[in-house]
C-alpha cells in the first residue's frame, strides 16, 4: 500500500467507521509511470450514507479526503449503506485507460 493509499484509507476509516473499505490502486491501467498513485477505486460500506444520494455520498467523501483530492487524477466511488450493500453488492469493473 502506497502513501496515498494509506492515506485515504486512514481519513474514510475515521469519518465513516465503514463496514467495508476497498480501495484499489487502478494506476496500473492506465498511462502512468510505474508505483504512481493517480487512479483509484474505493468501495465505502457504511450507514453514514443512508438516505443520502450518491451526489451527496460523493460530495461527503471528496469533503473528506480534502487535500488528498489535488493529488488524485481519478476517483471511482462506490458508495453504499449496509442494507444497500447487502442486498446487491455488485461493484462494476473499470474500464482499460484509451491511452495504454
Amino acid at each position: 500500500m502506497g502513501n496515498r493509499e494509506n492515506t485515504i484509507k486512514n481519513l474514510l476509516l475515521s469519518e465513516f467507521s465503514p463496514s467495508v473499505l476497498k480501495i484499489v490502486n487502478e494506476s496500473y491501467m492506465h498511462n502512468v509511470p510505474e508505483g504512481s498513485e493517480s487512479h483509484f477505486k474505493l468501495v465505502i460500506v457504511s450507514d453514514e450514507f443512508k438516505n443520502l444520494s450518491n451526489v451527496k455520498r460523493h460530495q461527503e467523501v471528496y469533503k473528506v479526503l480534502g487535500e488528498v483530492m489535488k493529488s488524485i487524477h481519478a476517483l471511482s466511488i462506490h458508495s453504499f449503506d449496509n442494507e444497500e450493500y447487502k442486498n446487491n453488492p455488485m461493484i462494476l469493473d473499470s474500464p482499460n485507460c484509451v491511452n495504454k
